[in-house]
């Protein structure tokens, strides 16, 4: 039997300059574990719960999909496992909050710009407000 070669984790780092780096990481990830947020058919970390019910014995019964190559599957899940989705659910919100943040302040930065130049270039009415 063969062994396959060793994948490695990249994981994308927004740097608080806004640059952003990646980080790969050799040998940290076990072949027998995938977490409930990576898509075993196209890798992406993006899996998330479409639906979920409680199970008997402190399981979770889990409907999950990708929205990057639309895979879906349900399956029974423990509470360790639930967990860690929700880890990584959270880290995402909180990675597209700092993002839309960052967004956000770069629209206004540019909106101001055209409003001074417009209000140096005499665009602006009193009949604009």
């Amino acid at each position: 039997m063969s062994q396959q070669p060793e994948q490695p984790s990249v994981r994308r780092i927004v740097l608080p300059s806004g640059r952003s780096i990646e980080v790969v990481r050799w040998g940290e990830q076990s072949h027998t574990h995938r977490g409930l947020h990576m898509c075993p058919d196209c890798g992406s970390g993006l899996v998330q719960p479409i639906d979920w019910s409680e199970a008997p014995e402190d399981c979770w019964n889990l409907l999950l999909n990708c929205p990057n190559c639309d895979w879906y599957t349900e399956g029974l899940y423990n509470a360790d496992q639930v967990r860690e989705l929700e880890d990584r659910l959270d880290e995402g919100l909180a990675d597209m909050l700092r993002d839309l943040q960052r967004l956000t302040q770069a629209n206004m930065a540019d909106q101001i710009d055209r409003f001074v130049n417009a209000l140096y270039a005499d665009q602006i009415l009193p009949e604009d407000f």
